[in-house]
């Protein structure tokens, strides 16, 4: 406990308290009044010391004996079990069904406050009306593997380690309006598997209803080139490029691609990487039907795409 500045007793007043009353023999009447408290105050310190000495005259913790209301310590642990599985702070509050401010308060008192990761992009943040208007395109290469890695054992040797096997790469889409994902495994980011993917996705998004008539994209060569760019003309798709080095022009791209990592590619340890990609579409649906989403106002991106086809209805 910390004593404010106007305190009229301190830990120091308190042994002077003692020492004039038992050491000098004078009333506690007369030491309440030079000491400018009250006699009950100084009948209550008094007793503090006859029954446990000096250490009693320390600052006591105000915190209540009982706490009825505080959040019970089985559930503190299921908090942080959920913490190591990558969720957020307000991921976790709505499985537990939970305030968010308990939440947040549990995990900063535990030391797992932030999550680790990439900070914010920064830069003004911008978003079309119109689904399909502008679809986000990225690709993030994963390493292959067949037994558990580092994440799973925490030991980063490479001693007896399978090294050759490749990578899958991941080809995510997604809607800039409703934030709808389609997400696909490639064997390569080359430009054939780029405008197949392209085609994947124009379909699949039709499929919901959301015309695809504009991406974005960096300015890697697979997408500059000419297999990408009859892609896009074929279906008339305008092709909106990131300025060189401001990567965060595609941050709905980028950030999805995060939440992949965190809530599918490490979200547990896969027996293989064939393992891991079998648990792709399941991602991909719970993250579109179910994840509520903070910028599309704690609803699922299917939802949100259903709500802006009825307001336009």
């Amino acid at each position: 406990m910390n004593i404010h500045n106007n305190a009229r007793l301190t830990a120091w007043g308190r042994a002077e308290l003692v020492r004039r009353v038992h050491g000098d023999g004078e009333p506690p009447a007369t030491v309440a009044a030079a000491l400018h408290i009250r006699p009950s105050t100084a009948y209550k310190w008094l007793r503090r010391f006859a029954a446990g000495g000096w250490a009693a005259l320390a600052d006591r913790s105000s915190r209540p004996h009982r706490s009825p209301t505080a959040t019970r310590p089985a559930r503190i642990a299921r908090i942080l079990q959920l913490r190591t599985t990558r969720l957020t702070g307000p991921e976790i509050a709505e499985r537990l069904r939970l305030p968010a401010s308990t939440v947040g308060r549990i995990l900063t008192r535990a030391g797992q406050g932030r999550l680790k990761g990439p900070g914010p992009t920064g830069g003004p943040r911008y978003e079309r009306a119109t689904p399909g208007e502008l679809v986000h395109l990225d690709t993030k290469a994963l390493d292959r593997f067949v037994a558990a890695g580092h994440r799973a054992h925490g030991n980063r040797s490479r001693v007896g380690r399978r090294t050759g096997l490749g990578q899958d790469h991941l080809h995510v889409a997604i809607d800039d309006a409703t934030r709808v994902a389609y997400a696909e495994l490639h064997p390569a980011p080359d430009a054939a598997s780029c405008a197949r993917f392209l085609e994947a996705a124009r379909r699949w998004y039709a499929r919901l209803g959301i015309p695809m008539t504009g991406v974005m994209t960096d300015n890697a060569k697979a997408y500059t080139s000419h297999a990408m760019q009859a892609a896009l003309a074929a279906h008339g798709m305008r092709h909106l490029r990131t300025r060189p080095y401001r990567p965060q022009t595609n941050g709905k791209a980028e950030r999805f691609i995060q939440t992949a990592l965190r809530r599918w590619a490490y979200k547990k340890p896969y027996r293989s990487s064939t393992h891991r990609n079998a648990a792709l579409p399941a991602f991909l649906d719970s993250d579109n039907l179910e994840r509520s989403h903070r910028s599309l106002g704690r609803v699922p991106p299917i939802l949100h795409f259903l709500m802006l086809r009825e307001q336009r209805l």
